[in-house]
């Protein structure tokens, strides 16, 4: 009986341990509102730099379980400062010490009632010095921090979603046309929505910065040299043929390599917009050109054709795909609509692609982020990512829309 009572003592004291032990928010996962400015978010140091008081510093979590939460920051400053910590409705004010060193400072306790994403919201209200506070990180404890979710990583980007689009078998695809429309206020900065992809390349339109937007495309080089074009033999390299009137065209490299082009386009929410790929195998090559169709000049625009090296076959693969590629707002919602998908074949046959799977990236498959989707609805298919809210999509869902049953008429230039 002695023996069994040290036993459950010990085992609870276990369990104490275990629910009590620390979850820690790295400082390098949050987010500055409305943008990051006055503050650094460093992907060894966390939150530095921290001047300004117009904007706050934002942490993300989901917790899977309700219960106790007490909330910790790791952090200093140069001079000591008064900042407001907020969650789950509850504020409370701390005092930062002046300190060389990270300093554990308790700053308050709530009661999740709700599964469901949170943020812990950092506002700095007064300080002696340059900055408000360095930030490592910021410590969960309780029974809420059981099963908890958050972005361990220094990759703040938001999770890559696509469609999938499934062509007939034995059909040889020589154009691929496409259509996406952007709501209002989704066209955040740092987004790739992409229309019209293959096994070689992709075509779609970006936002760069709050001036400036794009018409995209691009093809890889032949081989697997991940960063350098310089290191790609000449005979694995895309040639450039030709390219349009006032577009940009040169080799990249970082994310695979290969030829690059592009158009600045002051594209708008709310207007759709139309994507024309073509595909001409001889040999062991195939040529692909994009022709963007420009609403104003009611005409089909080159944007650029290249000879793609150790190819010779048509485009495969096709696919359209939502990519958050700027690190200071990803935590944003972003959503476009996709939709008239059609293929024309080698024969001359049209095919309207009504059915599209669901696929995500490298940073859904390891779940740190959780808050993308996809669908159909009024007639479009949809991608989403990013704004912490619940997803509606998982890997490989089937998705359809509507078919049109009326193909697109282009007339293309001559040249």
């Amino acid at each position: 009986m002695l023996f069994c009572a040290l036993f459950t003592g010990l085992l609870a004291t276990q369990q104490v341990s275990a629910q009590s032990s620390p979850v820690v928010l790295p400082g390098f996962t949050a987010y500055a509102d409305p943008e990051e400015k006055n503050v650094d978010i460093n992907e060894n140091k966390g939150v530095t730099n921290w001047t300004g008081s117009e904007n706050t510093v934002n942490f993300y979590f989901h917790a899977a379980t309700t219960g106790k939460l007490k909330v910790t920051l790791q952090a200093r400053s140069d001079a000591g400062s008064k900042v407001q910590v907020t969650v789950n409705g509850i504020s409370k004010i701390v005092s930062i010490p002046n300190n060389n060193d990270f300093v554990t400072i308790p700053a308050l306790e709530t009661n999740i009632k709700q599964t469901g994403f949170y943020t812990i919201t950092l506002k700095g209200l007064e300080k002696s010095g340059k900055i408000y506070a360095d930030v490592k990180g910021i410590s969960l404890e309780g029974a809420a921090t059981k099963d908890i979710q958050f972005n361990p990583k220094s990759w703040r980007r938001s999770a890559s979603v696509h469609l999938n689009y499934p062509v007939p078998e034995g059909k040889n695809v020589e154009w691929f046309y496409g259509e996406i429309k952007v709501p209002a206020g989704e066209d955040k900065i740092g987004t790739y929505f992409m229309s019209c992809g293959f096994h070689r390349g992709y075509f779609g339109m970006q936002v760069n910065s709050a001036v400036e937007r794009r018409i995209i495309f691009s093809v890889w080089d032949a081989g697997s040299e991940p960063d350098k074009r310089d290191n790609v033999k000449y005979e694995d390299q895309v040639v450039m043929l030709a390219k349009g009137d006032s577009v940009y065209a040169s080799g990249f490299g970082g994310e695979g390599t290969g030829g690059h082009s592009h158009w600045e386009y002051n594209w708008k929410a709310g207007e759709t917009y139309r994507f024309l790929m073509h595909s001409v195998p001889v040999g062991t090559t195939t040529t692909y050109t994009a022709y963007f169709y420009v609403p104003e000049h009611h005409e089909w625009k080159l944007i650029a054709s290249f000879r793609a090296p150790k190819d010779g076959k048509y485009m495969g693969h096709l696919y359209s795909f939502l990519e958050n590629f700027s690190f200071e707002n990803g935590h944003l919602g972003r959503k476009g609509y996709y939709g008239n998908h059609w293929i024309k074949t080698d024969t001359g046959e049209w095919i309207e692609l009504t059915k599209a799977k669901f696929t995500n990236d490298a940073t859904a498959k390891a779940k740190d982020r959780l808050d993308f989707g996809g669908g159909s609805e009024n007639g479009w298919f949809y991608l989403w990512t990013s704004g912490f809210k619940p997803a509606n999509a998982k890997y490989g869902d089937f998705f359809e829309r509507p078919a049109t049953g009326k193909h697109p008429e282009i007339t293309l230039p001559r040249f």
